[in-house]
């Protein structure tokens, strides 16, 4: 293991947040000396980040923890374009309208992980939309454009992967790359950021800013890139059977988020506690050397710092009183998710696939027939056996809901409005 100079590259490495670094000495010079700035772009494609993109917020976080400054870009502009990285199809054009309340929905998360504001190591926000929608096409081609070479551009694997599977690539997606690029000087002339993170699949467009950046004056730039995450069973980080496992409260709930964390894998769970809290070394090893039913301390602590980190130490000590009584007791405890269904439909009489389609406890009718017959669905703590049952007002509890259940740990709350 390399022995850095810098707090920020020395944290990276001993949480393992690091895949490549394209200079290390250089860059581990400007962290040392506490000037480094860097940036991470997110695109504006859903109204919230989803938990696989905490690696990258991690990164932003500790940077700043160790005394640096950094930058999440907003991509306004280069959603409008698409990234083909890793992709089979092109993905839908948003409208611009769609692409703002977007960046809105994204902004809400980065406030909890870091200080915004006008001094030298305060984070900001800056939108690529400020500078991109302003080229002029003719320009770019010929101040930006004649930097690229064609040939480079096929074999980056965005492209050549796309291509080998026979899968099409549009014209507007070809170029993302270059507007990528271009991101990093503008930032680099703006701020002067040195650095730009992001997942492996990242590392050919950002060595891309990097050349063009030497092309066009710029100082020597960086390029970091973190390893793709992937659980013990070897699906991708935050890949769920009820879906994405969102990081904005309206989408997630905080106890859902503490219950995913929860039921990390035991082969997953020193690696998490490094990579998504915050708790120091020498006490994820302490939890490392626990075994049997012990390691259940280990994922309460993942669950409970990770659930502080992103809502507040206040909703992660609901979450886990909630599963607490809900695990333990057998009550229904208030703070389980809740899915308001009309009245009226419980009145006619709900069926118990619909309902539990309803709850995002399953993804289909299918699905739900296929639990009930391993026994894996309970109403009411109530193993269901029929398929075909439907659930009236007579099913509510005193507390006025149907409590749905997949397994020990799902739990929705059915709640007539």
């Amino acid at each position: 293991m390399t022995a850095f100079k810098s707090d920020f590259l020395n944290v990276l490495q001993s949480r393992g947040f690091i895949h490549q670094i394209s200079d290390p000495e250089s860059l581990d010079g400007l962290a040392a000396r506490r000037e480094l700035v860097a940036y991470i772009g997110f695109d504006c494609t859903a109204p919230s980040l989803h938990v696989g993109s905490m690696v990258q917020i991690m990164c932003l976080y500790w940077l700043q923890q160790t005394g640096n400054k950094p930058i999440a870009l907003m991509g306004g502009g280069t959603t409008r374009v698409g990234d083909p990285s890793g992709k089979d199809e092109t993905r839908r054009i948003l409208s611009v309208d769609e692409i703002e309340r977007n960046k809105d929905g994204i902004k809400q998360v980065f406030s909890r992980f870091l200080r915004f504001g006008s001094g030298k190591h305060d984070a900001i926000m800056p939108d690529n939309a400020e500078w991109l929608t302003k080229l002029n096409w003719i320009e770019m081609l010929r101040d930006i454009g004649r930097h690229f070479s064609v040939n480079r551009m096929l074999a980056m694997d965005s492209v050549k992967l796309r291509l080998e599977r026979d899968q099409e690539m549009s014209f507007i997606e070809f170029n993302y790359m270059i507007l990528q690029a271009y991101d990093f000087v503008v930032l680099n002339q703006r701020y002067d950021c040195r650095l730009q993170m992001g997942g492996s699949d990242q590392w050919g467009n950002i060595v891309n800013g990097i050349d063009l950046g030497r092309r066009m004056g710029t100082p020597q730039l960086h390029a970091l890139t973190t390893p793709l995450i992937t659980t013990a069973s070897g699906e991708k980080m935050g890949k769920t059977a009820s879906g994405a496992v969102w990081l904005n409260a309206d989408m997630k709930s905080p106890y859902e988020y503490w219950q995913f964390w929860r039921n990390t894998d035991d082969a997953d769970v020193v690696r998490f506690l490094k990579l998504f809290t915050t708790l120091p070394l020498d006490e994820v090893e302490r939890l490392s050397k626990l075994r049997g039913a012990e390691i259940n301390e280990a994922k309460k602590a993942l669950a409970d710092s990770a659930t502080a980190l992103l809502h507040g130490a206040g909703a992660a000590r609901v979450a886990g009183e909630t599963a607490r009584q809900t695990f333990e007791e057998g009550a229904i405890a208030e703070n389980l998710p809740k899915i308001e269904i009309p009245r009226g439909e419980l009145e006619a009489g709900l069926g118990v696939l619909t309902a539990f389609v309803k709850a995002g406890l399953v993804t289909s009718n299918g699905e739900a027939r296929r639990q009930i017959k391993g026994g894996g669905l309970r109403i009411n703590d109530v193993t269901a056996e029929d398929d075909k049952m439907i659930l009236k007002i007579s099913d509510l509890t005193p507390e006025g809901v149907i409590k749905l259940s997949v397994g020990r740990k799902r739990h929705v709350l059915l709640k007539p409005a």
